[in-house]
């Protein structure tokens, strides 16, 4: 680990080799696989080793990654504050993970803010905010998942790795590459998941699990979006594609539907920059990925409120759907040279 000094990680050890801790795990709102399956994988291990572990998540996740065979306590906060609350306040030690500012907490940035213990953050996404304790930041990595993996060797618990954490940590790392499709320059990312097939996880029932457990209204979604709202711009080696809320609730979205629809375009020949945006209560939501070189989390900070990583990044606009869809369609000739430029 090239960020993380030596005595943060021998600290967390001393933290967390204590006699039976209570401990809360909290990923970022609306968690995708990497968040939930960061929390899930660590909270298994922590459990083994003899902690009482919690995971309060900001809000629900997507149903694609509910088949875990993990019997770990997971509390939506939106649905049930009270128990949320009083888990948070009966923790001795708060770890968060696959997030490194409190904003991306949700509603829990207040309780994430005010808890007065020891706090970790455990992340792989650049420019983090100190707001904990003990960080553990390394953009280098393909996913927190991985990240996690290392961590709990260094810290020594890696004896403390079972079935079901390894199953949740591989499904993280699957996830968050794209199923191996970027993030994987590091031969440490290969390392780390031929390390996880060792416990005699079945990679192809996480893959049906995460890639092929969706609902008809998913799929027509997606055809939807891909026949009638997918705009190219060869000039630009770019495309967009826009979706109202209108349109999620004719196809009677549910958290997690529109996983991935922003790397469609990029199968495009050509194309290296993709978009999505959708329409959300009071904002649009901004999702951005690309090929080679071209630096969406650059993108995304300037022009969205965003960051994330080189390929892989998300924003959000206060403007209308139409306006934001107009914002990025005049921005594109500033980045022509860079787009133009790119190697794939």
């Amino acid at each position: 680990m090239k960020n993380t000094e030596i005595e943060i990680i021998t600290s967390v050890k001393h933290v967390l080799a204590e006699d039976k801790l209570n401990i809360v795990i909290v990923p970022h709102e609306s968690p995708d696989g990497d968040a939930i399956g960061s929390a899930i994988g660590l909270a298994e291990i922590l459990t083994d080793y003899g902690h009482s572990v919690n995971i309060v998540t900001p809000n629900d996740y997507p149903d694609f990654l509910k088949w875990f065979a993990s019997e770990v306590n997971i509390i939506n906060y939106y649905d049930d504050k009270k128990s949320g609350k009083a888990v948070i306040k009966n923790a001795d030690v708060l770890v968060t993970v696959d997030f490194n500012e409190a904003s991306r907490a949700g509603k829990l940035e207040k309780k994430l803010l005010k808890f007065s213990k020891t706090k970790i953050l455990i992340d792989h996404h650049p420019y983090p905010t100190n707001f904990c304790d003990y960080m553990i930041s390394e953009p280098q990595y393909s996913s927190t998942a991985e990240l996690i993996f290392d961590v709990v060797n260094q810290i020594g618990l890696g004896d403390n790795i079972t079935q079901n954490a390894a199953e949740a940590l591989y499904t993280g790392i699957l996830t968050d590459t794209g199923a191996f499709n970027h993030n994987t320059s590091r031969p440490n990312t290969f390392k780390v998941v031929s390390e996880l097939m060792k416990f005699g996880i079945d990679t192809e029932k996480i893959q049906s699990g995460v890639y092929h457990n969706f609902s008809a209204n998913r799929m027509k979604l997606l055809g939807y979006c891909l026949n009638e709202k997918m705009v190219v711009y060869p000039e630009y080696r770019s495309a967009v594609i826009t979706i109202s809320k209108e349109e999620l609730e004719r196809f009677d979205f549910k958290p997690g539907d529109t996983e991935g629809f922003v790397n469609y375009p990029l199968s495009i020949k050509n194309i290296v920059f993709s978009v999505l945006f959708i329409e959300k209560e009071k904002l649009v939501k901004a999702s951005f990925r690309s090929k080679g070189n071209f630096a969406t989390n650059q993108f995304a900070k300037e022009h969205f409120n965003g960051g994330g990583h080189l390929n892989a990044s998300g924003g959000e606009s206060k403007l209308t759907l139409k306006e934001t869809f107009n914002k990025f369609t005049q921005l594109l000739p500033e980045f022509k040279h860079q787009l133009l430029e790119t190697v794939i």
